[in-house]
């Protein structure tokens, strides 16, 4: 009797280590999937980021990350790069030529991260404030030898399969030199099209919204909270589909704003990233299975943030401000600064360090890999 109830008791023991392990395996396996939100705020360095520190309201969204790294941005042909193949080191894990869009040094397609990740049935979203063509959101879906040619990506965007599209480009679709309507071929596939505002999507299609001829407005222009309310409905959208996502958003006018060598400009974009910056990051903390990665293409306008002076007549000396800044370019183009990089969740302190911009594709791959126990 005694051997009975301790043979009984062992198989119970027995049953519940296996039931553990089962269990344990089955959580670390990744069957939740791995959500991925990548934003962009193309343009973005060090000094205009510190301006959400010194003009913004409240304190920054970038405090509450605790994973910070930096990523070297130069390409195969240029010391200074642009967003096309900053854009295309991103999304394909290699350094390539100025304006190469999804394609090597050597102009060949090679297959991006959100391509990569459909196959796996991830489903997809590009939010962007230019032009859906324009080259970062373009360096995930197409694959052109450069970056101007808009009819080209936007006939690529037909194939891409993306879940959700938000951005301009309405003269990409419709008024091209081809003659072709893309908005019914986009219907044709079971689109939700809609070309005049962001309405509630429909979460048993894929949705696309064209709201601008070209690029929307800068936020000094009159913009309003477009890149916001896109985010969250992207996210919110995304996240009743029954896979893991990969969500690209990028803040496009900070770069804009460095070209136009606009102080107010610049102040008010990263603004508008830093609300960006809260969805997502309070999304990350619903929803712990997603990694967040922020970063930039790269810097523009050499900018620098110092002192403010009042002027004066006498000859030779100046008056410093004690409590105001100024904003300075040096520049009205790109510079080679190393830019920073953010993570928050799974697999954050892989972001950690210094290293090059082609590594953050690697970096998701390992994470991905990691989480989900595959290893495309």
């Amino acid at each position: 009797m005694i051997h009975t109830l301790r043979t009984a008791a062992c198989l119970i023991l027995l049953g519940c280590l296996t039931g553990c392990t089962l269990n344990k395996s089955n959580t670390t396996s990744g069957d939740d999937g791995l959500n991925i939100i990548f934003l962009i705020g193309d343009g973005m360095g060090v000094p205009q980021v510190s301006t959400a520190y010194y003009f913004g309201e409240g304190e920054p969204n970038f405090t509450r990350f605790r994973h910070i790294g930096f990523h070297q941005s130069w390409d195969l042909t240029h010391k200074v790069t642009d967003s096309a193949a900053g854009a295309t080191a991103f999304s394909i894990g290699q350094k390539t030529y100025k304006r190469a869009i999804g394609v090597g040094i050597d102009s060949v397609p090679h297959e991006t991260i959100m391509e990569l990740l459909q196959k796996d049935g991830y489903k997809t979203g590009l939010v962007s404030l230019t032009t859906i063509t324009h080259a970062t959101p373009a360096a995930f879906y197409a694959h052109v030898t450069d970056r101007d040619l808009h009819d080209d990506i936007a006939a690529q965007l037909i194939e891409a399969d993306v879940d959700f599209i938000a951005g301009g480009g309405r003269k990409y679709m419709d008024k091209r030199a081809d003659g072709q309507d893309l908005y019914s071929a986009f219907r044709q596939k079971g689109y939700q099209v809609d070309t005049s505002a962001l309405s509630a999507p429909d979460n048993t299609k894929r949705n696309a919204y064209f709201l601008a001829e070209e690029s929307l407005p800068s936020k000094i222009e009159g913009r309003e909270e477009f890149l916001p309310e896109a985010t969250d409905m992207a996210l919110k959208y995304l996240s009743t589909q029954d896979e893991p996502f990969f969500l690209m958003v990028e803040g496009s006018y900070i770069d804009w704003a460095g070209h136009a060598e606009n102080a107010q400009m610049l102040i008010e974009e990263v603004k508008d990233f830093n609300k960006v910056l809260g969805i997502a990051m309070d999304f990350v903390e619903a929803h712990p299975n997603t990694l967040l990665v922020v970063t930039a293409d790269h810097e523009t306008g050499e900018v620098s943030l110092g002192k403010k002076y009042q002027p004066v007549a006498t000859f030779g000396f100046r008056n410093e401000i004690p409590g105001e800044l100024s904003v300075n370019f040096n520049s009205d183009q790109h510079s080679a600064e190393l830019i920073p990089v953010f993570a928050m969740g799974p697999g954050a302190e892989a972001f950690q360090g210094i290293y090059q911009n082609k590594d953050i594709y690697h970096k998701i791959r390992e994470v991905y890999s990691r989480q989900t126990g595959r290893t495309k």
